[in-house]
């Protein structure tokens, strides 16, 4: 089918000036040409249209804002991370901005959210770029038939080339990305890096859906088995999330953003958004593979003199990206839905060598762990970073939270009990020490670990408790020295052992402090085993 239409789309309702040409639902080929002829790329040798997103390639968390409402007001878990924006300020900068677009060409593309029907929610994205376009198709899910005659419940607007004065428009700097829950729009400026547009519709998703429809929305990805059997993989940055989701043994459902309803696990989007520093053929295939015709990367330098891309290559930027339908994976699973799932693996590279390469949880240590979201940073990932720093994101995706994580905690809570899920806290890290002093756990160590998760093989084996994080921790597991399961026993002495544990055990105790009055006695009975000095 063509995703092409003769009829153009009323926009009176957002744009009350008409844009000097509106290209709307172009398909792959002509949103490539369109990039081409307005140099906003080139083509790789493997005909990827690759990009620069220009100042910003990254998100720019402080410079994302909710309008402050009847709808927000008491709702929204405002802070750091979700910094207020007056009603009126947002409606003097929407005129701004759509006055703007009204000088140019623009690009309009009608798309949706949720690949269970039951959730989605119908977008409109209009575009400053071809190439936000092509973004956008790929991301998001492409439906069959599209009325025009209507507007879709959201939209977006991403206008990169216009500046705010944050003098007059109440931002923080000329960059901006600002959600507006009663008049749902999102609306983004200043930056041209596609990921606002994608995340930015996450947050809005991981606002209705465990308020509305009581549906956990979850920054994860999500694979399925020859029998059914579906696992979820959370994960910070680092953690192997991608990588061990991508088993060429099972089906992928996403990589990224599901919901988790009464008894589906669905992906919200339609294509993936994946990181390329390092990218090799025998690392990572399938998204080695999906760089092809009308692939999107993002930030990446080519070999001098040619047109292949230097994956290793960061000067742009660590974050080099590739976007592409989900599609271009062959072993992706459609529609992106599958069964509630059996086991749920939190993903940590403990870069000081203390937590278990596996251990299972309790429903309670599941939720104490969830609100968490630990990992920990190593050297040279971040400018001023020498030795390792504990990290903790809420949920695995703080960022990207407008409610309090103990709502999220507690919904993951209830349903795991329901379906009797089995949860795996999995150390991707380091043993035998710290960063630069131990080993990183091999790989193959991992993905034998998950295997055996998986397929029931830790089901019937013995377990001991860690004597300060209470976890418990198999003593054997096929493919899998037994000595590495108890990380205590790999480093040089037990005694600097205990102490680091303690060390780190204290730096759960405290990140949890702000969350204390927000739990229950169990979830907070479930962390580690020492007490908080008074």
């Amino acid at each position: 089918m063509s995703n092409r239409t003769i009829h153009l789309p009323d926009l009176s309702y957002i744009m009350p000036g008409r844009a000097q040409h509106t290209f709307y639902q172009l398909n792959l080929a002509e949103l490539v040409e369109k990039a081409l002829k307005r140099n906003e790329g080139v083509l790789a040798d493997t005909g990827a249209l690759a990009i620069d997103t220009g100042e910003f390639t990254g998100r720019s968390p402080r410079d994302r804002f909710i309008v402050e409402d009847e709808i927000t007001r008491d709702t929204v878990w405002w802070g750091k991370v979700n910094l207020k924006f007056d009603d009126a300020k947002f409606e003097a900068l929407l005129q701004k901005v759509t006055s703007y677009l009204a000088e140019g060409d623009i690009f309009v593309r009608d798309c949706c959210a949720c690949a269970n029907e039951k959730y989605h929610i119908d977008i409109r994205v209009i575009t400053e770029t071809a190439y936000q376009n092509l973004f956008v198709h790929h991301l998001f899910l492409r439906p069959d038939v599209i009325n025009t005659e209507t507007h879709p419940e959201w939209t977006v607007i991403a206008a990169p080339g216009f500046k705010a004065d944050p003098a007059i428009d109440g931002t923080r700097q000329h960059n901006f990305s600002i959600i507006n829950f009663s008049k749902k729009i999102i609306l983004i400026g200043g930056t041209g890096y596609t990921g606002e547009i994608k995340k930015g519709i996450f947050s809005v998703l991981n606002f209705i859906l465990p308020l509305e429809k009581k549906v956990l929305s979850m920054h994860c990805s999500a694979n399925t088995g020859a029998k059914g059997d579906t696992a979820i993989f959370f994960g910070l940055s680092g953690t192997g999330k991608t990588t061990l989701s991508a088993d060429p043994e099972r089906n992928l459902i996403g990589d990224d953003e599901h919901g988790w309803s009464d008894y589906t696990v669905f992906n919200f989007e339609g294509g993936c958004y994946a990181k390329c520093v390092n990218l090799t053929a025998e690392s990572e295939p399938q998204i080695f593979g999906a760089i092809k015709f009308c692939a999107l990367l993002e930030n990446i330098n080519f070999y001098k003199g040619t047109r292949t891309v230097n994956f290793s290559n960061i000067d742009k930027t660590e974050n080099t990206r590739v976007a592409y339908p989900l599609d271009y994976i062959s072993n992706a699973v459609k529609p992106s839905i599958g069964g509630s799932p059996k086991n749920i693996f939190f993903l940590t590279a403990d870069a000081f060598g203390i937590l278990p390469p596996i251990s299972k949880l309790t429903p309670e240590q599941a939720m104490y762990y969830f609100i968490s979201g630990y990992t920990a940073k190593v050297a040279g990932t971040e400018a001023g970073i020498t030795e390792p720093v504990a990290t903790f994101s809420p949920c695995f995706g703080e960022a990207f939270l407008p409610l309090n994580p103990v709502i999220y905690a507690n919904l993951l809570g209830k349903k795991i009990k329901h379906h009797e899920v089995n949860v795996w806290l999995v150390n991707t890290g380091w043993t035998g020490g710290a960063y630069r002093t131990g080993k990183r756990i091999k790989l193959k160590y991992t993905r034998a670990m998950i295997s055996a998760a998986l397929n029931g093989e830790l089901n019937n084996v013995p377990y001991i408790e860690h004597p300060i994080f209470n976890l418990m921790m198999p003593t054997t597991c096929p493919d899998v020295p037994d000595a590495i399961l108890y990380p205590r026993n790999t480093w040089a002495s037990g005694e600097t052992y205990d102490e680091k544990a303690h060390d780190l055990a204290m730096t759960f105790i405290k990140s949890f402090e702000q969350y204390k009055s927000f739990c229950s006695v169990e979830v907070l009975n479930a962390g580690p085993g020492v007490t908080l000095a008074v």
